[in-house]
């Protein structure tokens, strides 16, 4: 709700501003950008890895259990006496391990799924920041309301991120598994409002665009420009 009330306010801020648009300089883009994207993609990186290995280990476990199967179809366990308890206890090891592994490969694709998220937001700020910036439509100070909306926004993805990472740390130390979900749920969630918010506070600058257009080859420039659909 904080971030809805900041866009508003500033969409009132842009439309009460009277200065008369010139072409915009390049404003220089947030370093925070980078640093978000090249943290996600390497979660992405990592986490492919993770279940490239633990893909591995799923088959050799597998492989492992329908041996032991196999093996106990052949002997009948109940009617073998002298089957021993740490026998059982290693079928019963392999049988947890791999359901085990198989559950943490679930973890690290909704966690990449997350970070896919958190990429296609940075995009799309991107795209639509190089082309506001190049929009004569917009004056400098227009220009310095829009950055102040993107910084609240991806200061949010940096919290995401945050979280992601958080959830990577917890498969070597003790999390419940509810509270591993809770997270990344929370995660994904707030990286779904950030995006709305984004791509609504673009669009509603695109048709600000278009309101100061004077002339229908001006429309129709700017709806170029901006790769609008007729």
């Amino acid at each position: 709700m904080k971030v809805k009330r900041k866009i508003m306010v500033c969409l009132l801020c842009l439309l009460l501003i009277s200065t008369p648009a010139r072409p915009a300089e390049t404003a220089a883009a947030f370093p925070i950008v980078g640093l978000i994207k090249a943290a996600a993609k390497k979660v992405i990186k990592a986490i492919d890895l993770r279940i490239q290995r633990l893909q591995n280990k799923t088959i050799w476990l597998q492989n492992a259990q329908k041996k032991i199967e196999n093996i106990l179809s052949k002997l009948k366990l109940n009617e073998i006496s002298d089957w021993t308890q740490k026998q059982r206890d290693l079928y019963r090891d392999y049988y947890e391990e791999l359901t085990k592994v198989k559950s943490i490969i679930t973890y690290y694709q909704l966690i990449r799924d997350v970070s896919q998220k958190q990429i296609r937001l940075v995009n799309e700020y991107e795209r639509a920041w190089t082309l506001f910036q190049q929009d004569s439509h917009f004056n400098e100070a227009e220009l310095d309301y829009m950055q102040k909306v993107y910084s609240g926004i991806l200061d949010e993805s940096v919290k995401n991120i945050d979280q992601i990472f958080l959830i990577l740390d917890s498969f070597t130390t003790q999390m419940s598994d509810a509270k591993r979900l809770e997270i990344i749920n929370a995660a994904a969630n707030q990286i779904d409002v950030n995006y709305n918010d984004l791509t609504l506070f673009n669009r509603q600058n695109v048709l600000l665009s278009l309101q100061r257009a004077k002339t229908q080859h001006e429309v129709e420039a700017v709806r170029r420009f901006y790769a609008i659909p007729k």
